[in-house]
């Protein structure tokens, strides 16, 4: 199997019928397998993905029990060479699949690849490229973690990095919305962090990837359209606590505590933390 894709739905059951008939037109001859983890959607997700879409892999959970331990469910049922985490709320450019696994298997270098993204009008979204929206990027400014992003965006308007839109080129996040890595590199670094319930989790990801020298790639040759529903309300006591606790979580294992480097023989405990480039 070369390519995995998983996707994590609560209560999207329209949308998902929109991302589920895209996968099926994007794989072309691309060899995959669709897992869709539905954490105890209260609409009618489960006896849809029954009738409709019987050749894809259903696991049910009785509870919400969060993206990052869903997602890690779904990956573990998976055996593809890639996986490609997807969000039930995006339809993929055709031959998508295809691409993307094609790209990854001409460039061995290459760990995670994120695409071009568009919103429903068409426009292009900053996240594509830097994977992170304004309020992480406030986040990382503030807490001077920005200085380890050097290809995000995040301060100097004039750095030659900087990721054009229709540019191949190396970048420090991949977004949640289509996530595509290598197995094995999902492996070694160890999967989601689950204390990440609904946000911060691909952010997480990518910045362990970073951190063990991982190289993170934006391929802009294909796209998705990404309506970046909301689960909960966006000033709901619940939104609150997801989003900004992520941020607390994040903070708390990159900047009160130092990781530790492990080399063959030796265990180094730096003084701060160095991305490479």
């Amino acid at each position: 199997m070369k390519i995995s894709v998983v996707v994590v739905n609560h209560n999207r059951c329209d949308l998902l019928k929109l991302t589920l008939n895209s996968l099926i037109k994007s794989a072309n001859s691309a060899d995959n397998e669709v897992i869709i983890v539905d954490n105890a959607s209260a609409d009618n997700t489960l006896e849809m993905l029954n009738t409709d879409y019987p050749q894809f892999r259903v696991i049910a959970n009785k509870v919400n029990e969060g993206i990052a331990k869903a997602a890690n469910q779904g990956i573990q049922a998976s055996r593809g060479e890639y996986i490609l985490l997807v969000n039930p709320d995006v339809i993929l450019g055709k031959e998508t699949l295809e691409k993307v696994t094609a790209y990854m298997s001409e460039h061995e270098d290459v760990s995670g690849l994120g695409v071009r993204m568009l919103g429903p009008q068409g426009s292009f979204l900053q996240e594509s490229n830097r994977g992170l929206t304004t309020p992480w990027i406030s986040f990382f400014k503030l807490t001077g973690l920005a200085k380890h992003f050097p290809k995000s965006r995040l301060t100097n308007r004039n750095n030659k990095e900087w990721v054009q839109e229709f540019q191949t080129s190396e970048i420090d996040i991949l977004n949640g919305a289509f996530m595509l890595v290598r197995r094995s590199v999902f492996n070694e670094i160890g999967g989601f962090d689950e204390r990440f319930h609904q946000y911060g989790y691909d952010i997480d990801l990518s910045y362990r990837m970073r951190l063990a020298g991982f190289k993170n790639y934006y391929y802009p040759k294909t796209y998705i359209i990404n309506f970046k529903t909301q689960y909960v309300p966006k000033f709901s006591w619940a939104f609150i606590k997801h989003f900004y606790g992520a941020m607390i979580i994040f903070a708390s294992k990159y900047l009160f505590k130092l990781p530790e480097i492990k080399v063959p023989g030796i265990q180094l405990y730096p003084a701060q933390y160095e991305v490479e480039r």
